[in-house]
């Protein structure tokens, strides 16, 4: 897996700080989380080809988090896509865009299909044979999810040369990595196990868009190898969180703790504070392996 972080800042966007969106790419997708205005440039910053993007999830109608996606849509018509458009997201989102769409006579050449996200609980928003997505319900001023992404196993590694030895025809060989057990030649039964070994470790990515500690989510994203956790706060403005239903940096790193994520990475700072270190400093003292986002990081796990 690998995430790029193109915006991670709260608020209004600025020349050097822009607000939430970043691209997951695994097992050949590239997930567009978020889209914040200006995403399309950042987009182009950071030469991630618009073409590969086929679902766009949004967290909620903050405009933080969405006010970029007409306008990378409309890029699209104008690029002469053709490829389907898959958008997740709240009730209202398509009638948001749609509207500007029909209001401005440039309708879109490809499919948009919009996928409204209403449960309160947990579910599969997306699935195919290599990568599943669920939504993580959140805690925010306005009906906001979280959205866990989590790759299926790996074929297994096949021992070619094990394989021969036990007279095991070719033909079976995509059997055993696909996890069967198999007949050779002289009709003897091989166990996958025998002449197999596992494949490529699977990996999981936990989005927590805007909320408010909330320890519900915890059995949902539990040992997740990379938590993204919005940290709006330090400890020195924690009494705003219960108003604006953001999180602190300590906060966020206590989900992690509890949840036996393996790396949090904080973002959706506030801009009223001078720098990021004192986010990592005061996460730190709960969880260890803190990383900061910011605009133009790359993560690979």
């Amino acid at each position: 897996m690998k995430l790029s972080i193109l915006g991670c800042y709260s608020a209004t966007p600025r020349i050097i700080a822009h607000t939430t969106s970043q691209v997951l790419e695994t097992r050949g997708h590239l997930f567009l989380i978020d889209c914040g205005e200006g995403t399309q440039v950042e987009l182009r910053r950071h030469k991630i080809k618009f073409n590969q993007i086929k679902h766009i999830f949004i967290s909620h109608l903050h405009g933080d988090h969405y006010f970029g996606l007409v306008g990378l849509v409309s890029t699209f018509r104008l690029l002469t896509r053709e490829t389907d458009l898959h958008i997740y997201g709240p009730k209202g989102l398509k009638e948001l865009i749609t509207l500007q769409m029909k209001l401005a006579d440039s309708w879109t050449n490809f499919k948009l299909i919009f996928h409204v996200l209403s449960s309160k609980s947990s579910e599969l928003i997306f699935e195919d044979e290599k990568v599943s997505v669920h939504t993580i319900p959140l805690d925010h001023r306005i009906y906001t999810n979280g959205f866990l992404f989590k790759e299926k196993p790996y074929e297994r590694k096949l021992d070619i040369d094990k394989a021969e030895a036990l007279n095991i025809n070719k033909a079976y060989f995509r059997k055993l990595k696909q996890g069967d057990d198999v007949v050779n030649e002289e009709g003897t039964l091989i166990p996958n196990a025998e002449v197999t070994y596992d494949g490529h470790q699977t990996k999981s990515y936990a989005f927590c868009s805007d909320t408010a500690y909330k320890e519900d989510i915890i059995p949902i994203i539990k040992d997740v190898d990379m938590l993204y956790h919005e940290s709006t706060f330090m400890d020195a403005h924690e009494h705003l969180c219960v108003k604006t239903k953001h999180s602190t940096a300590k906060q966020a790193a206590t989900i992690a703790l509890k949840a036996n994520a393996k790396q949090l990475i904080l973002g959706h700072y506030s801009t009223r504070y001078g720098g990021l270190e004192g986010f990592k400093t005061e996460a730190n003292t709960v969880f260890k392996d803190v990383l900061l986002a910011d605009d133009g990081k790359v993560f690979d796990f």
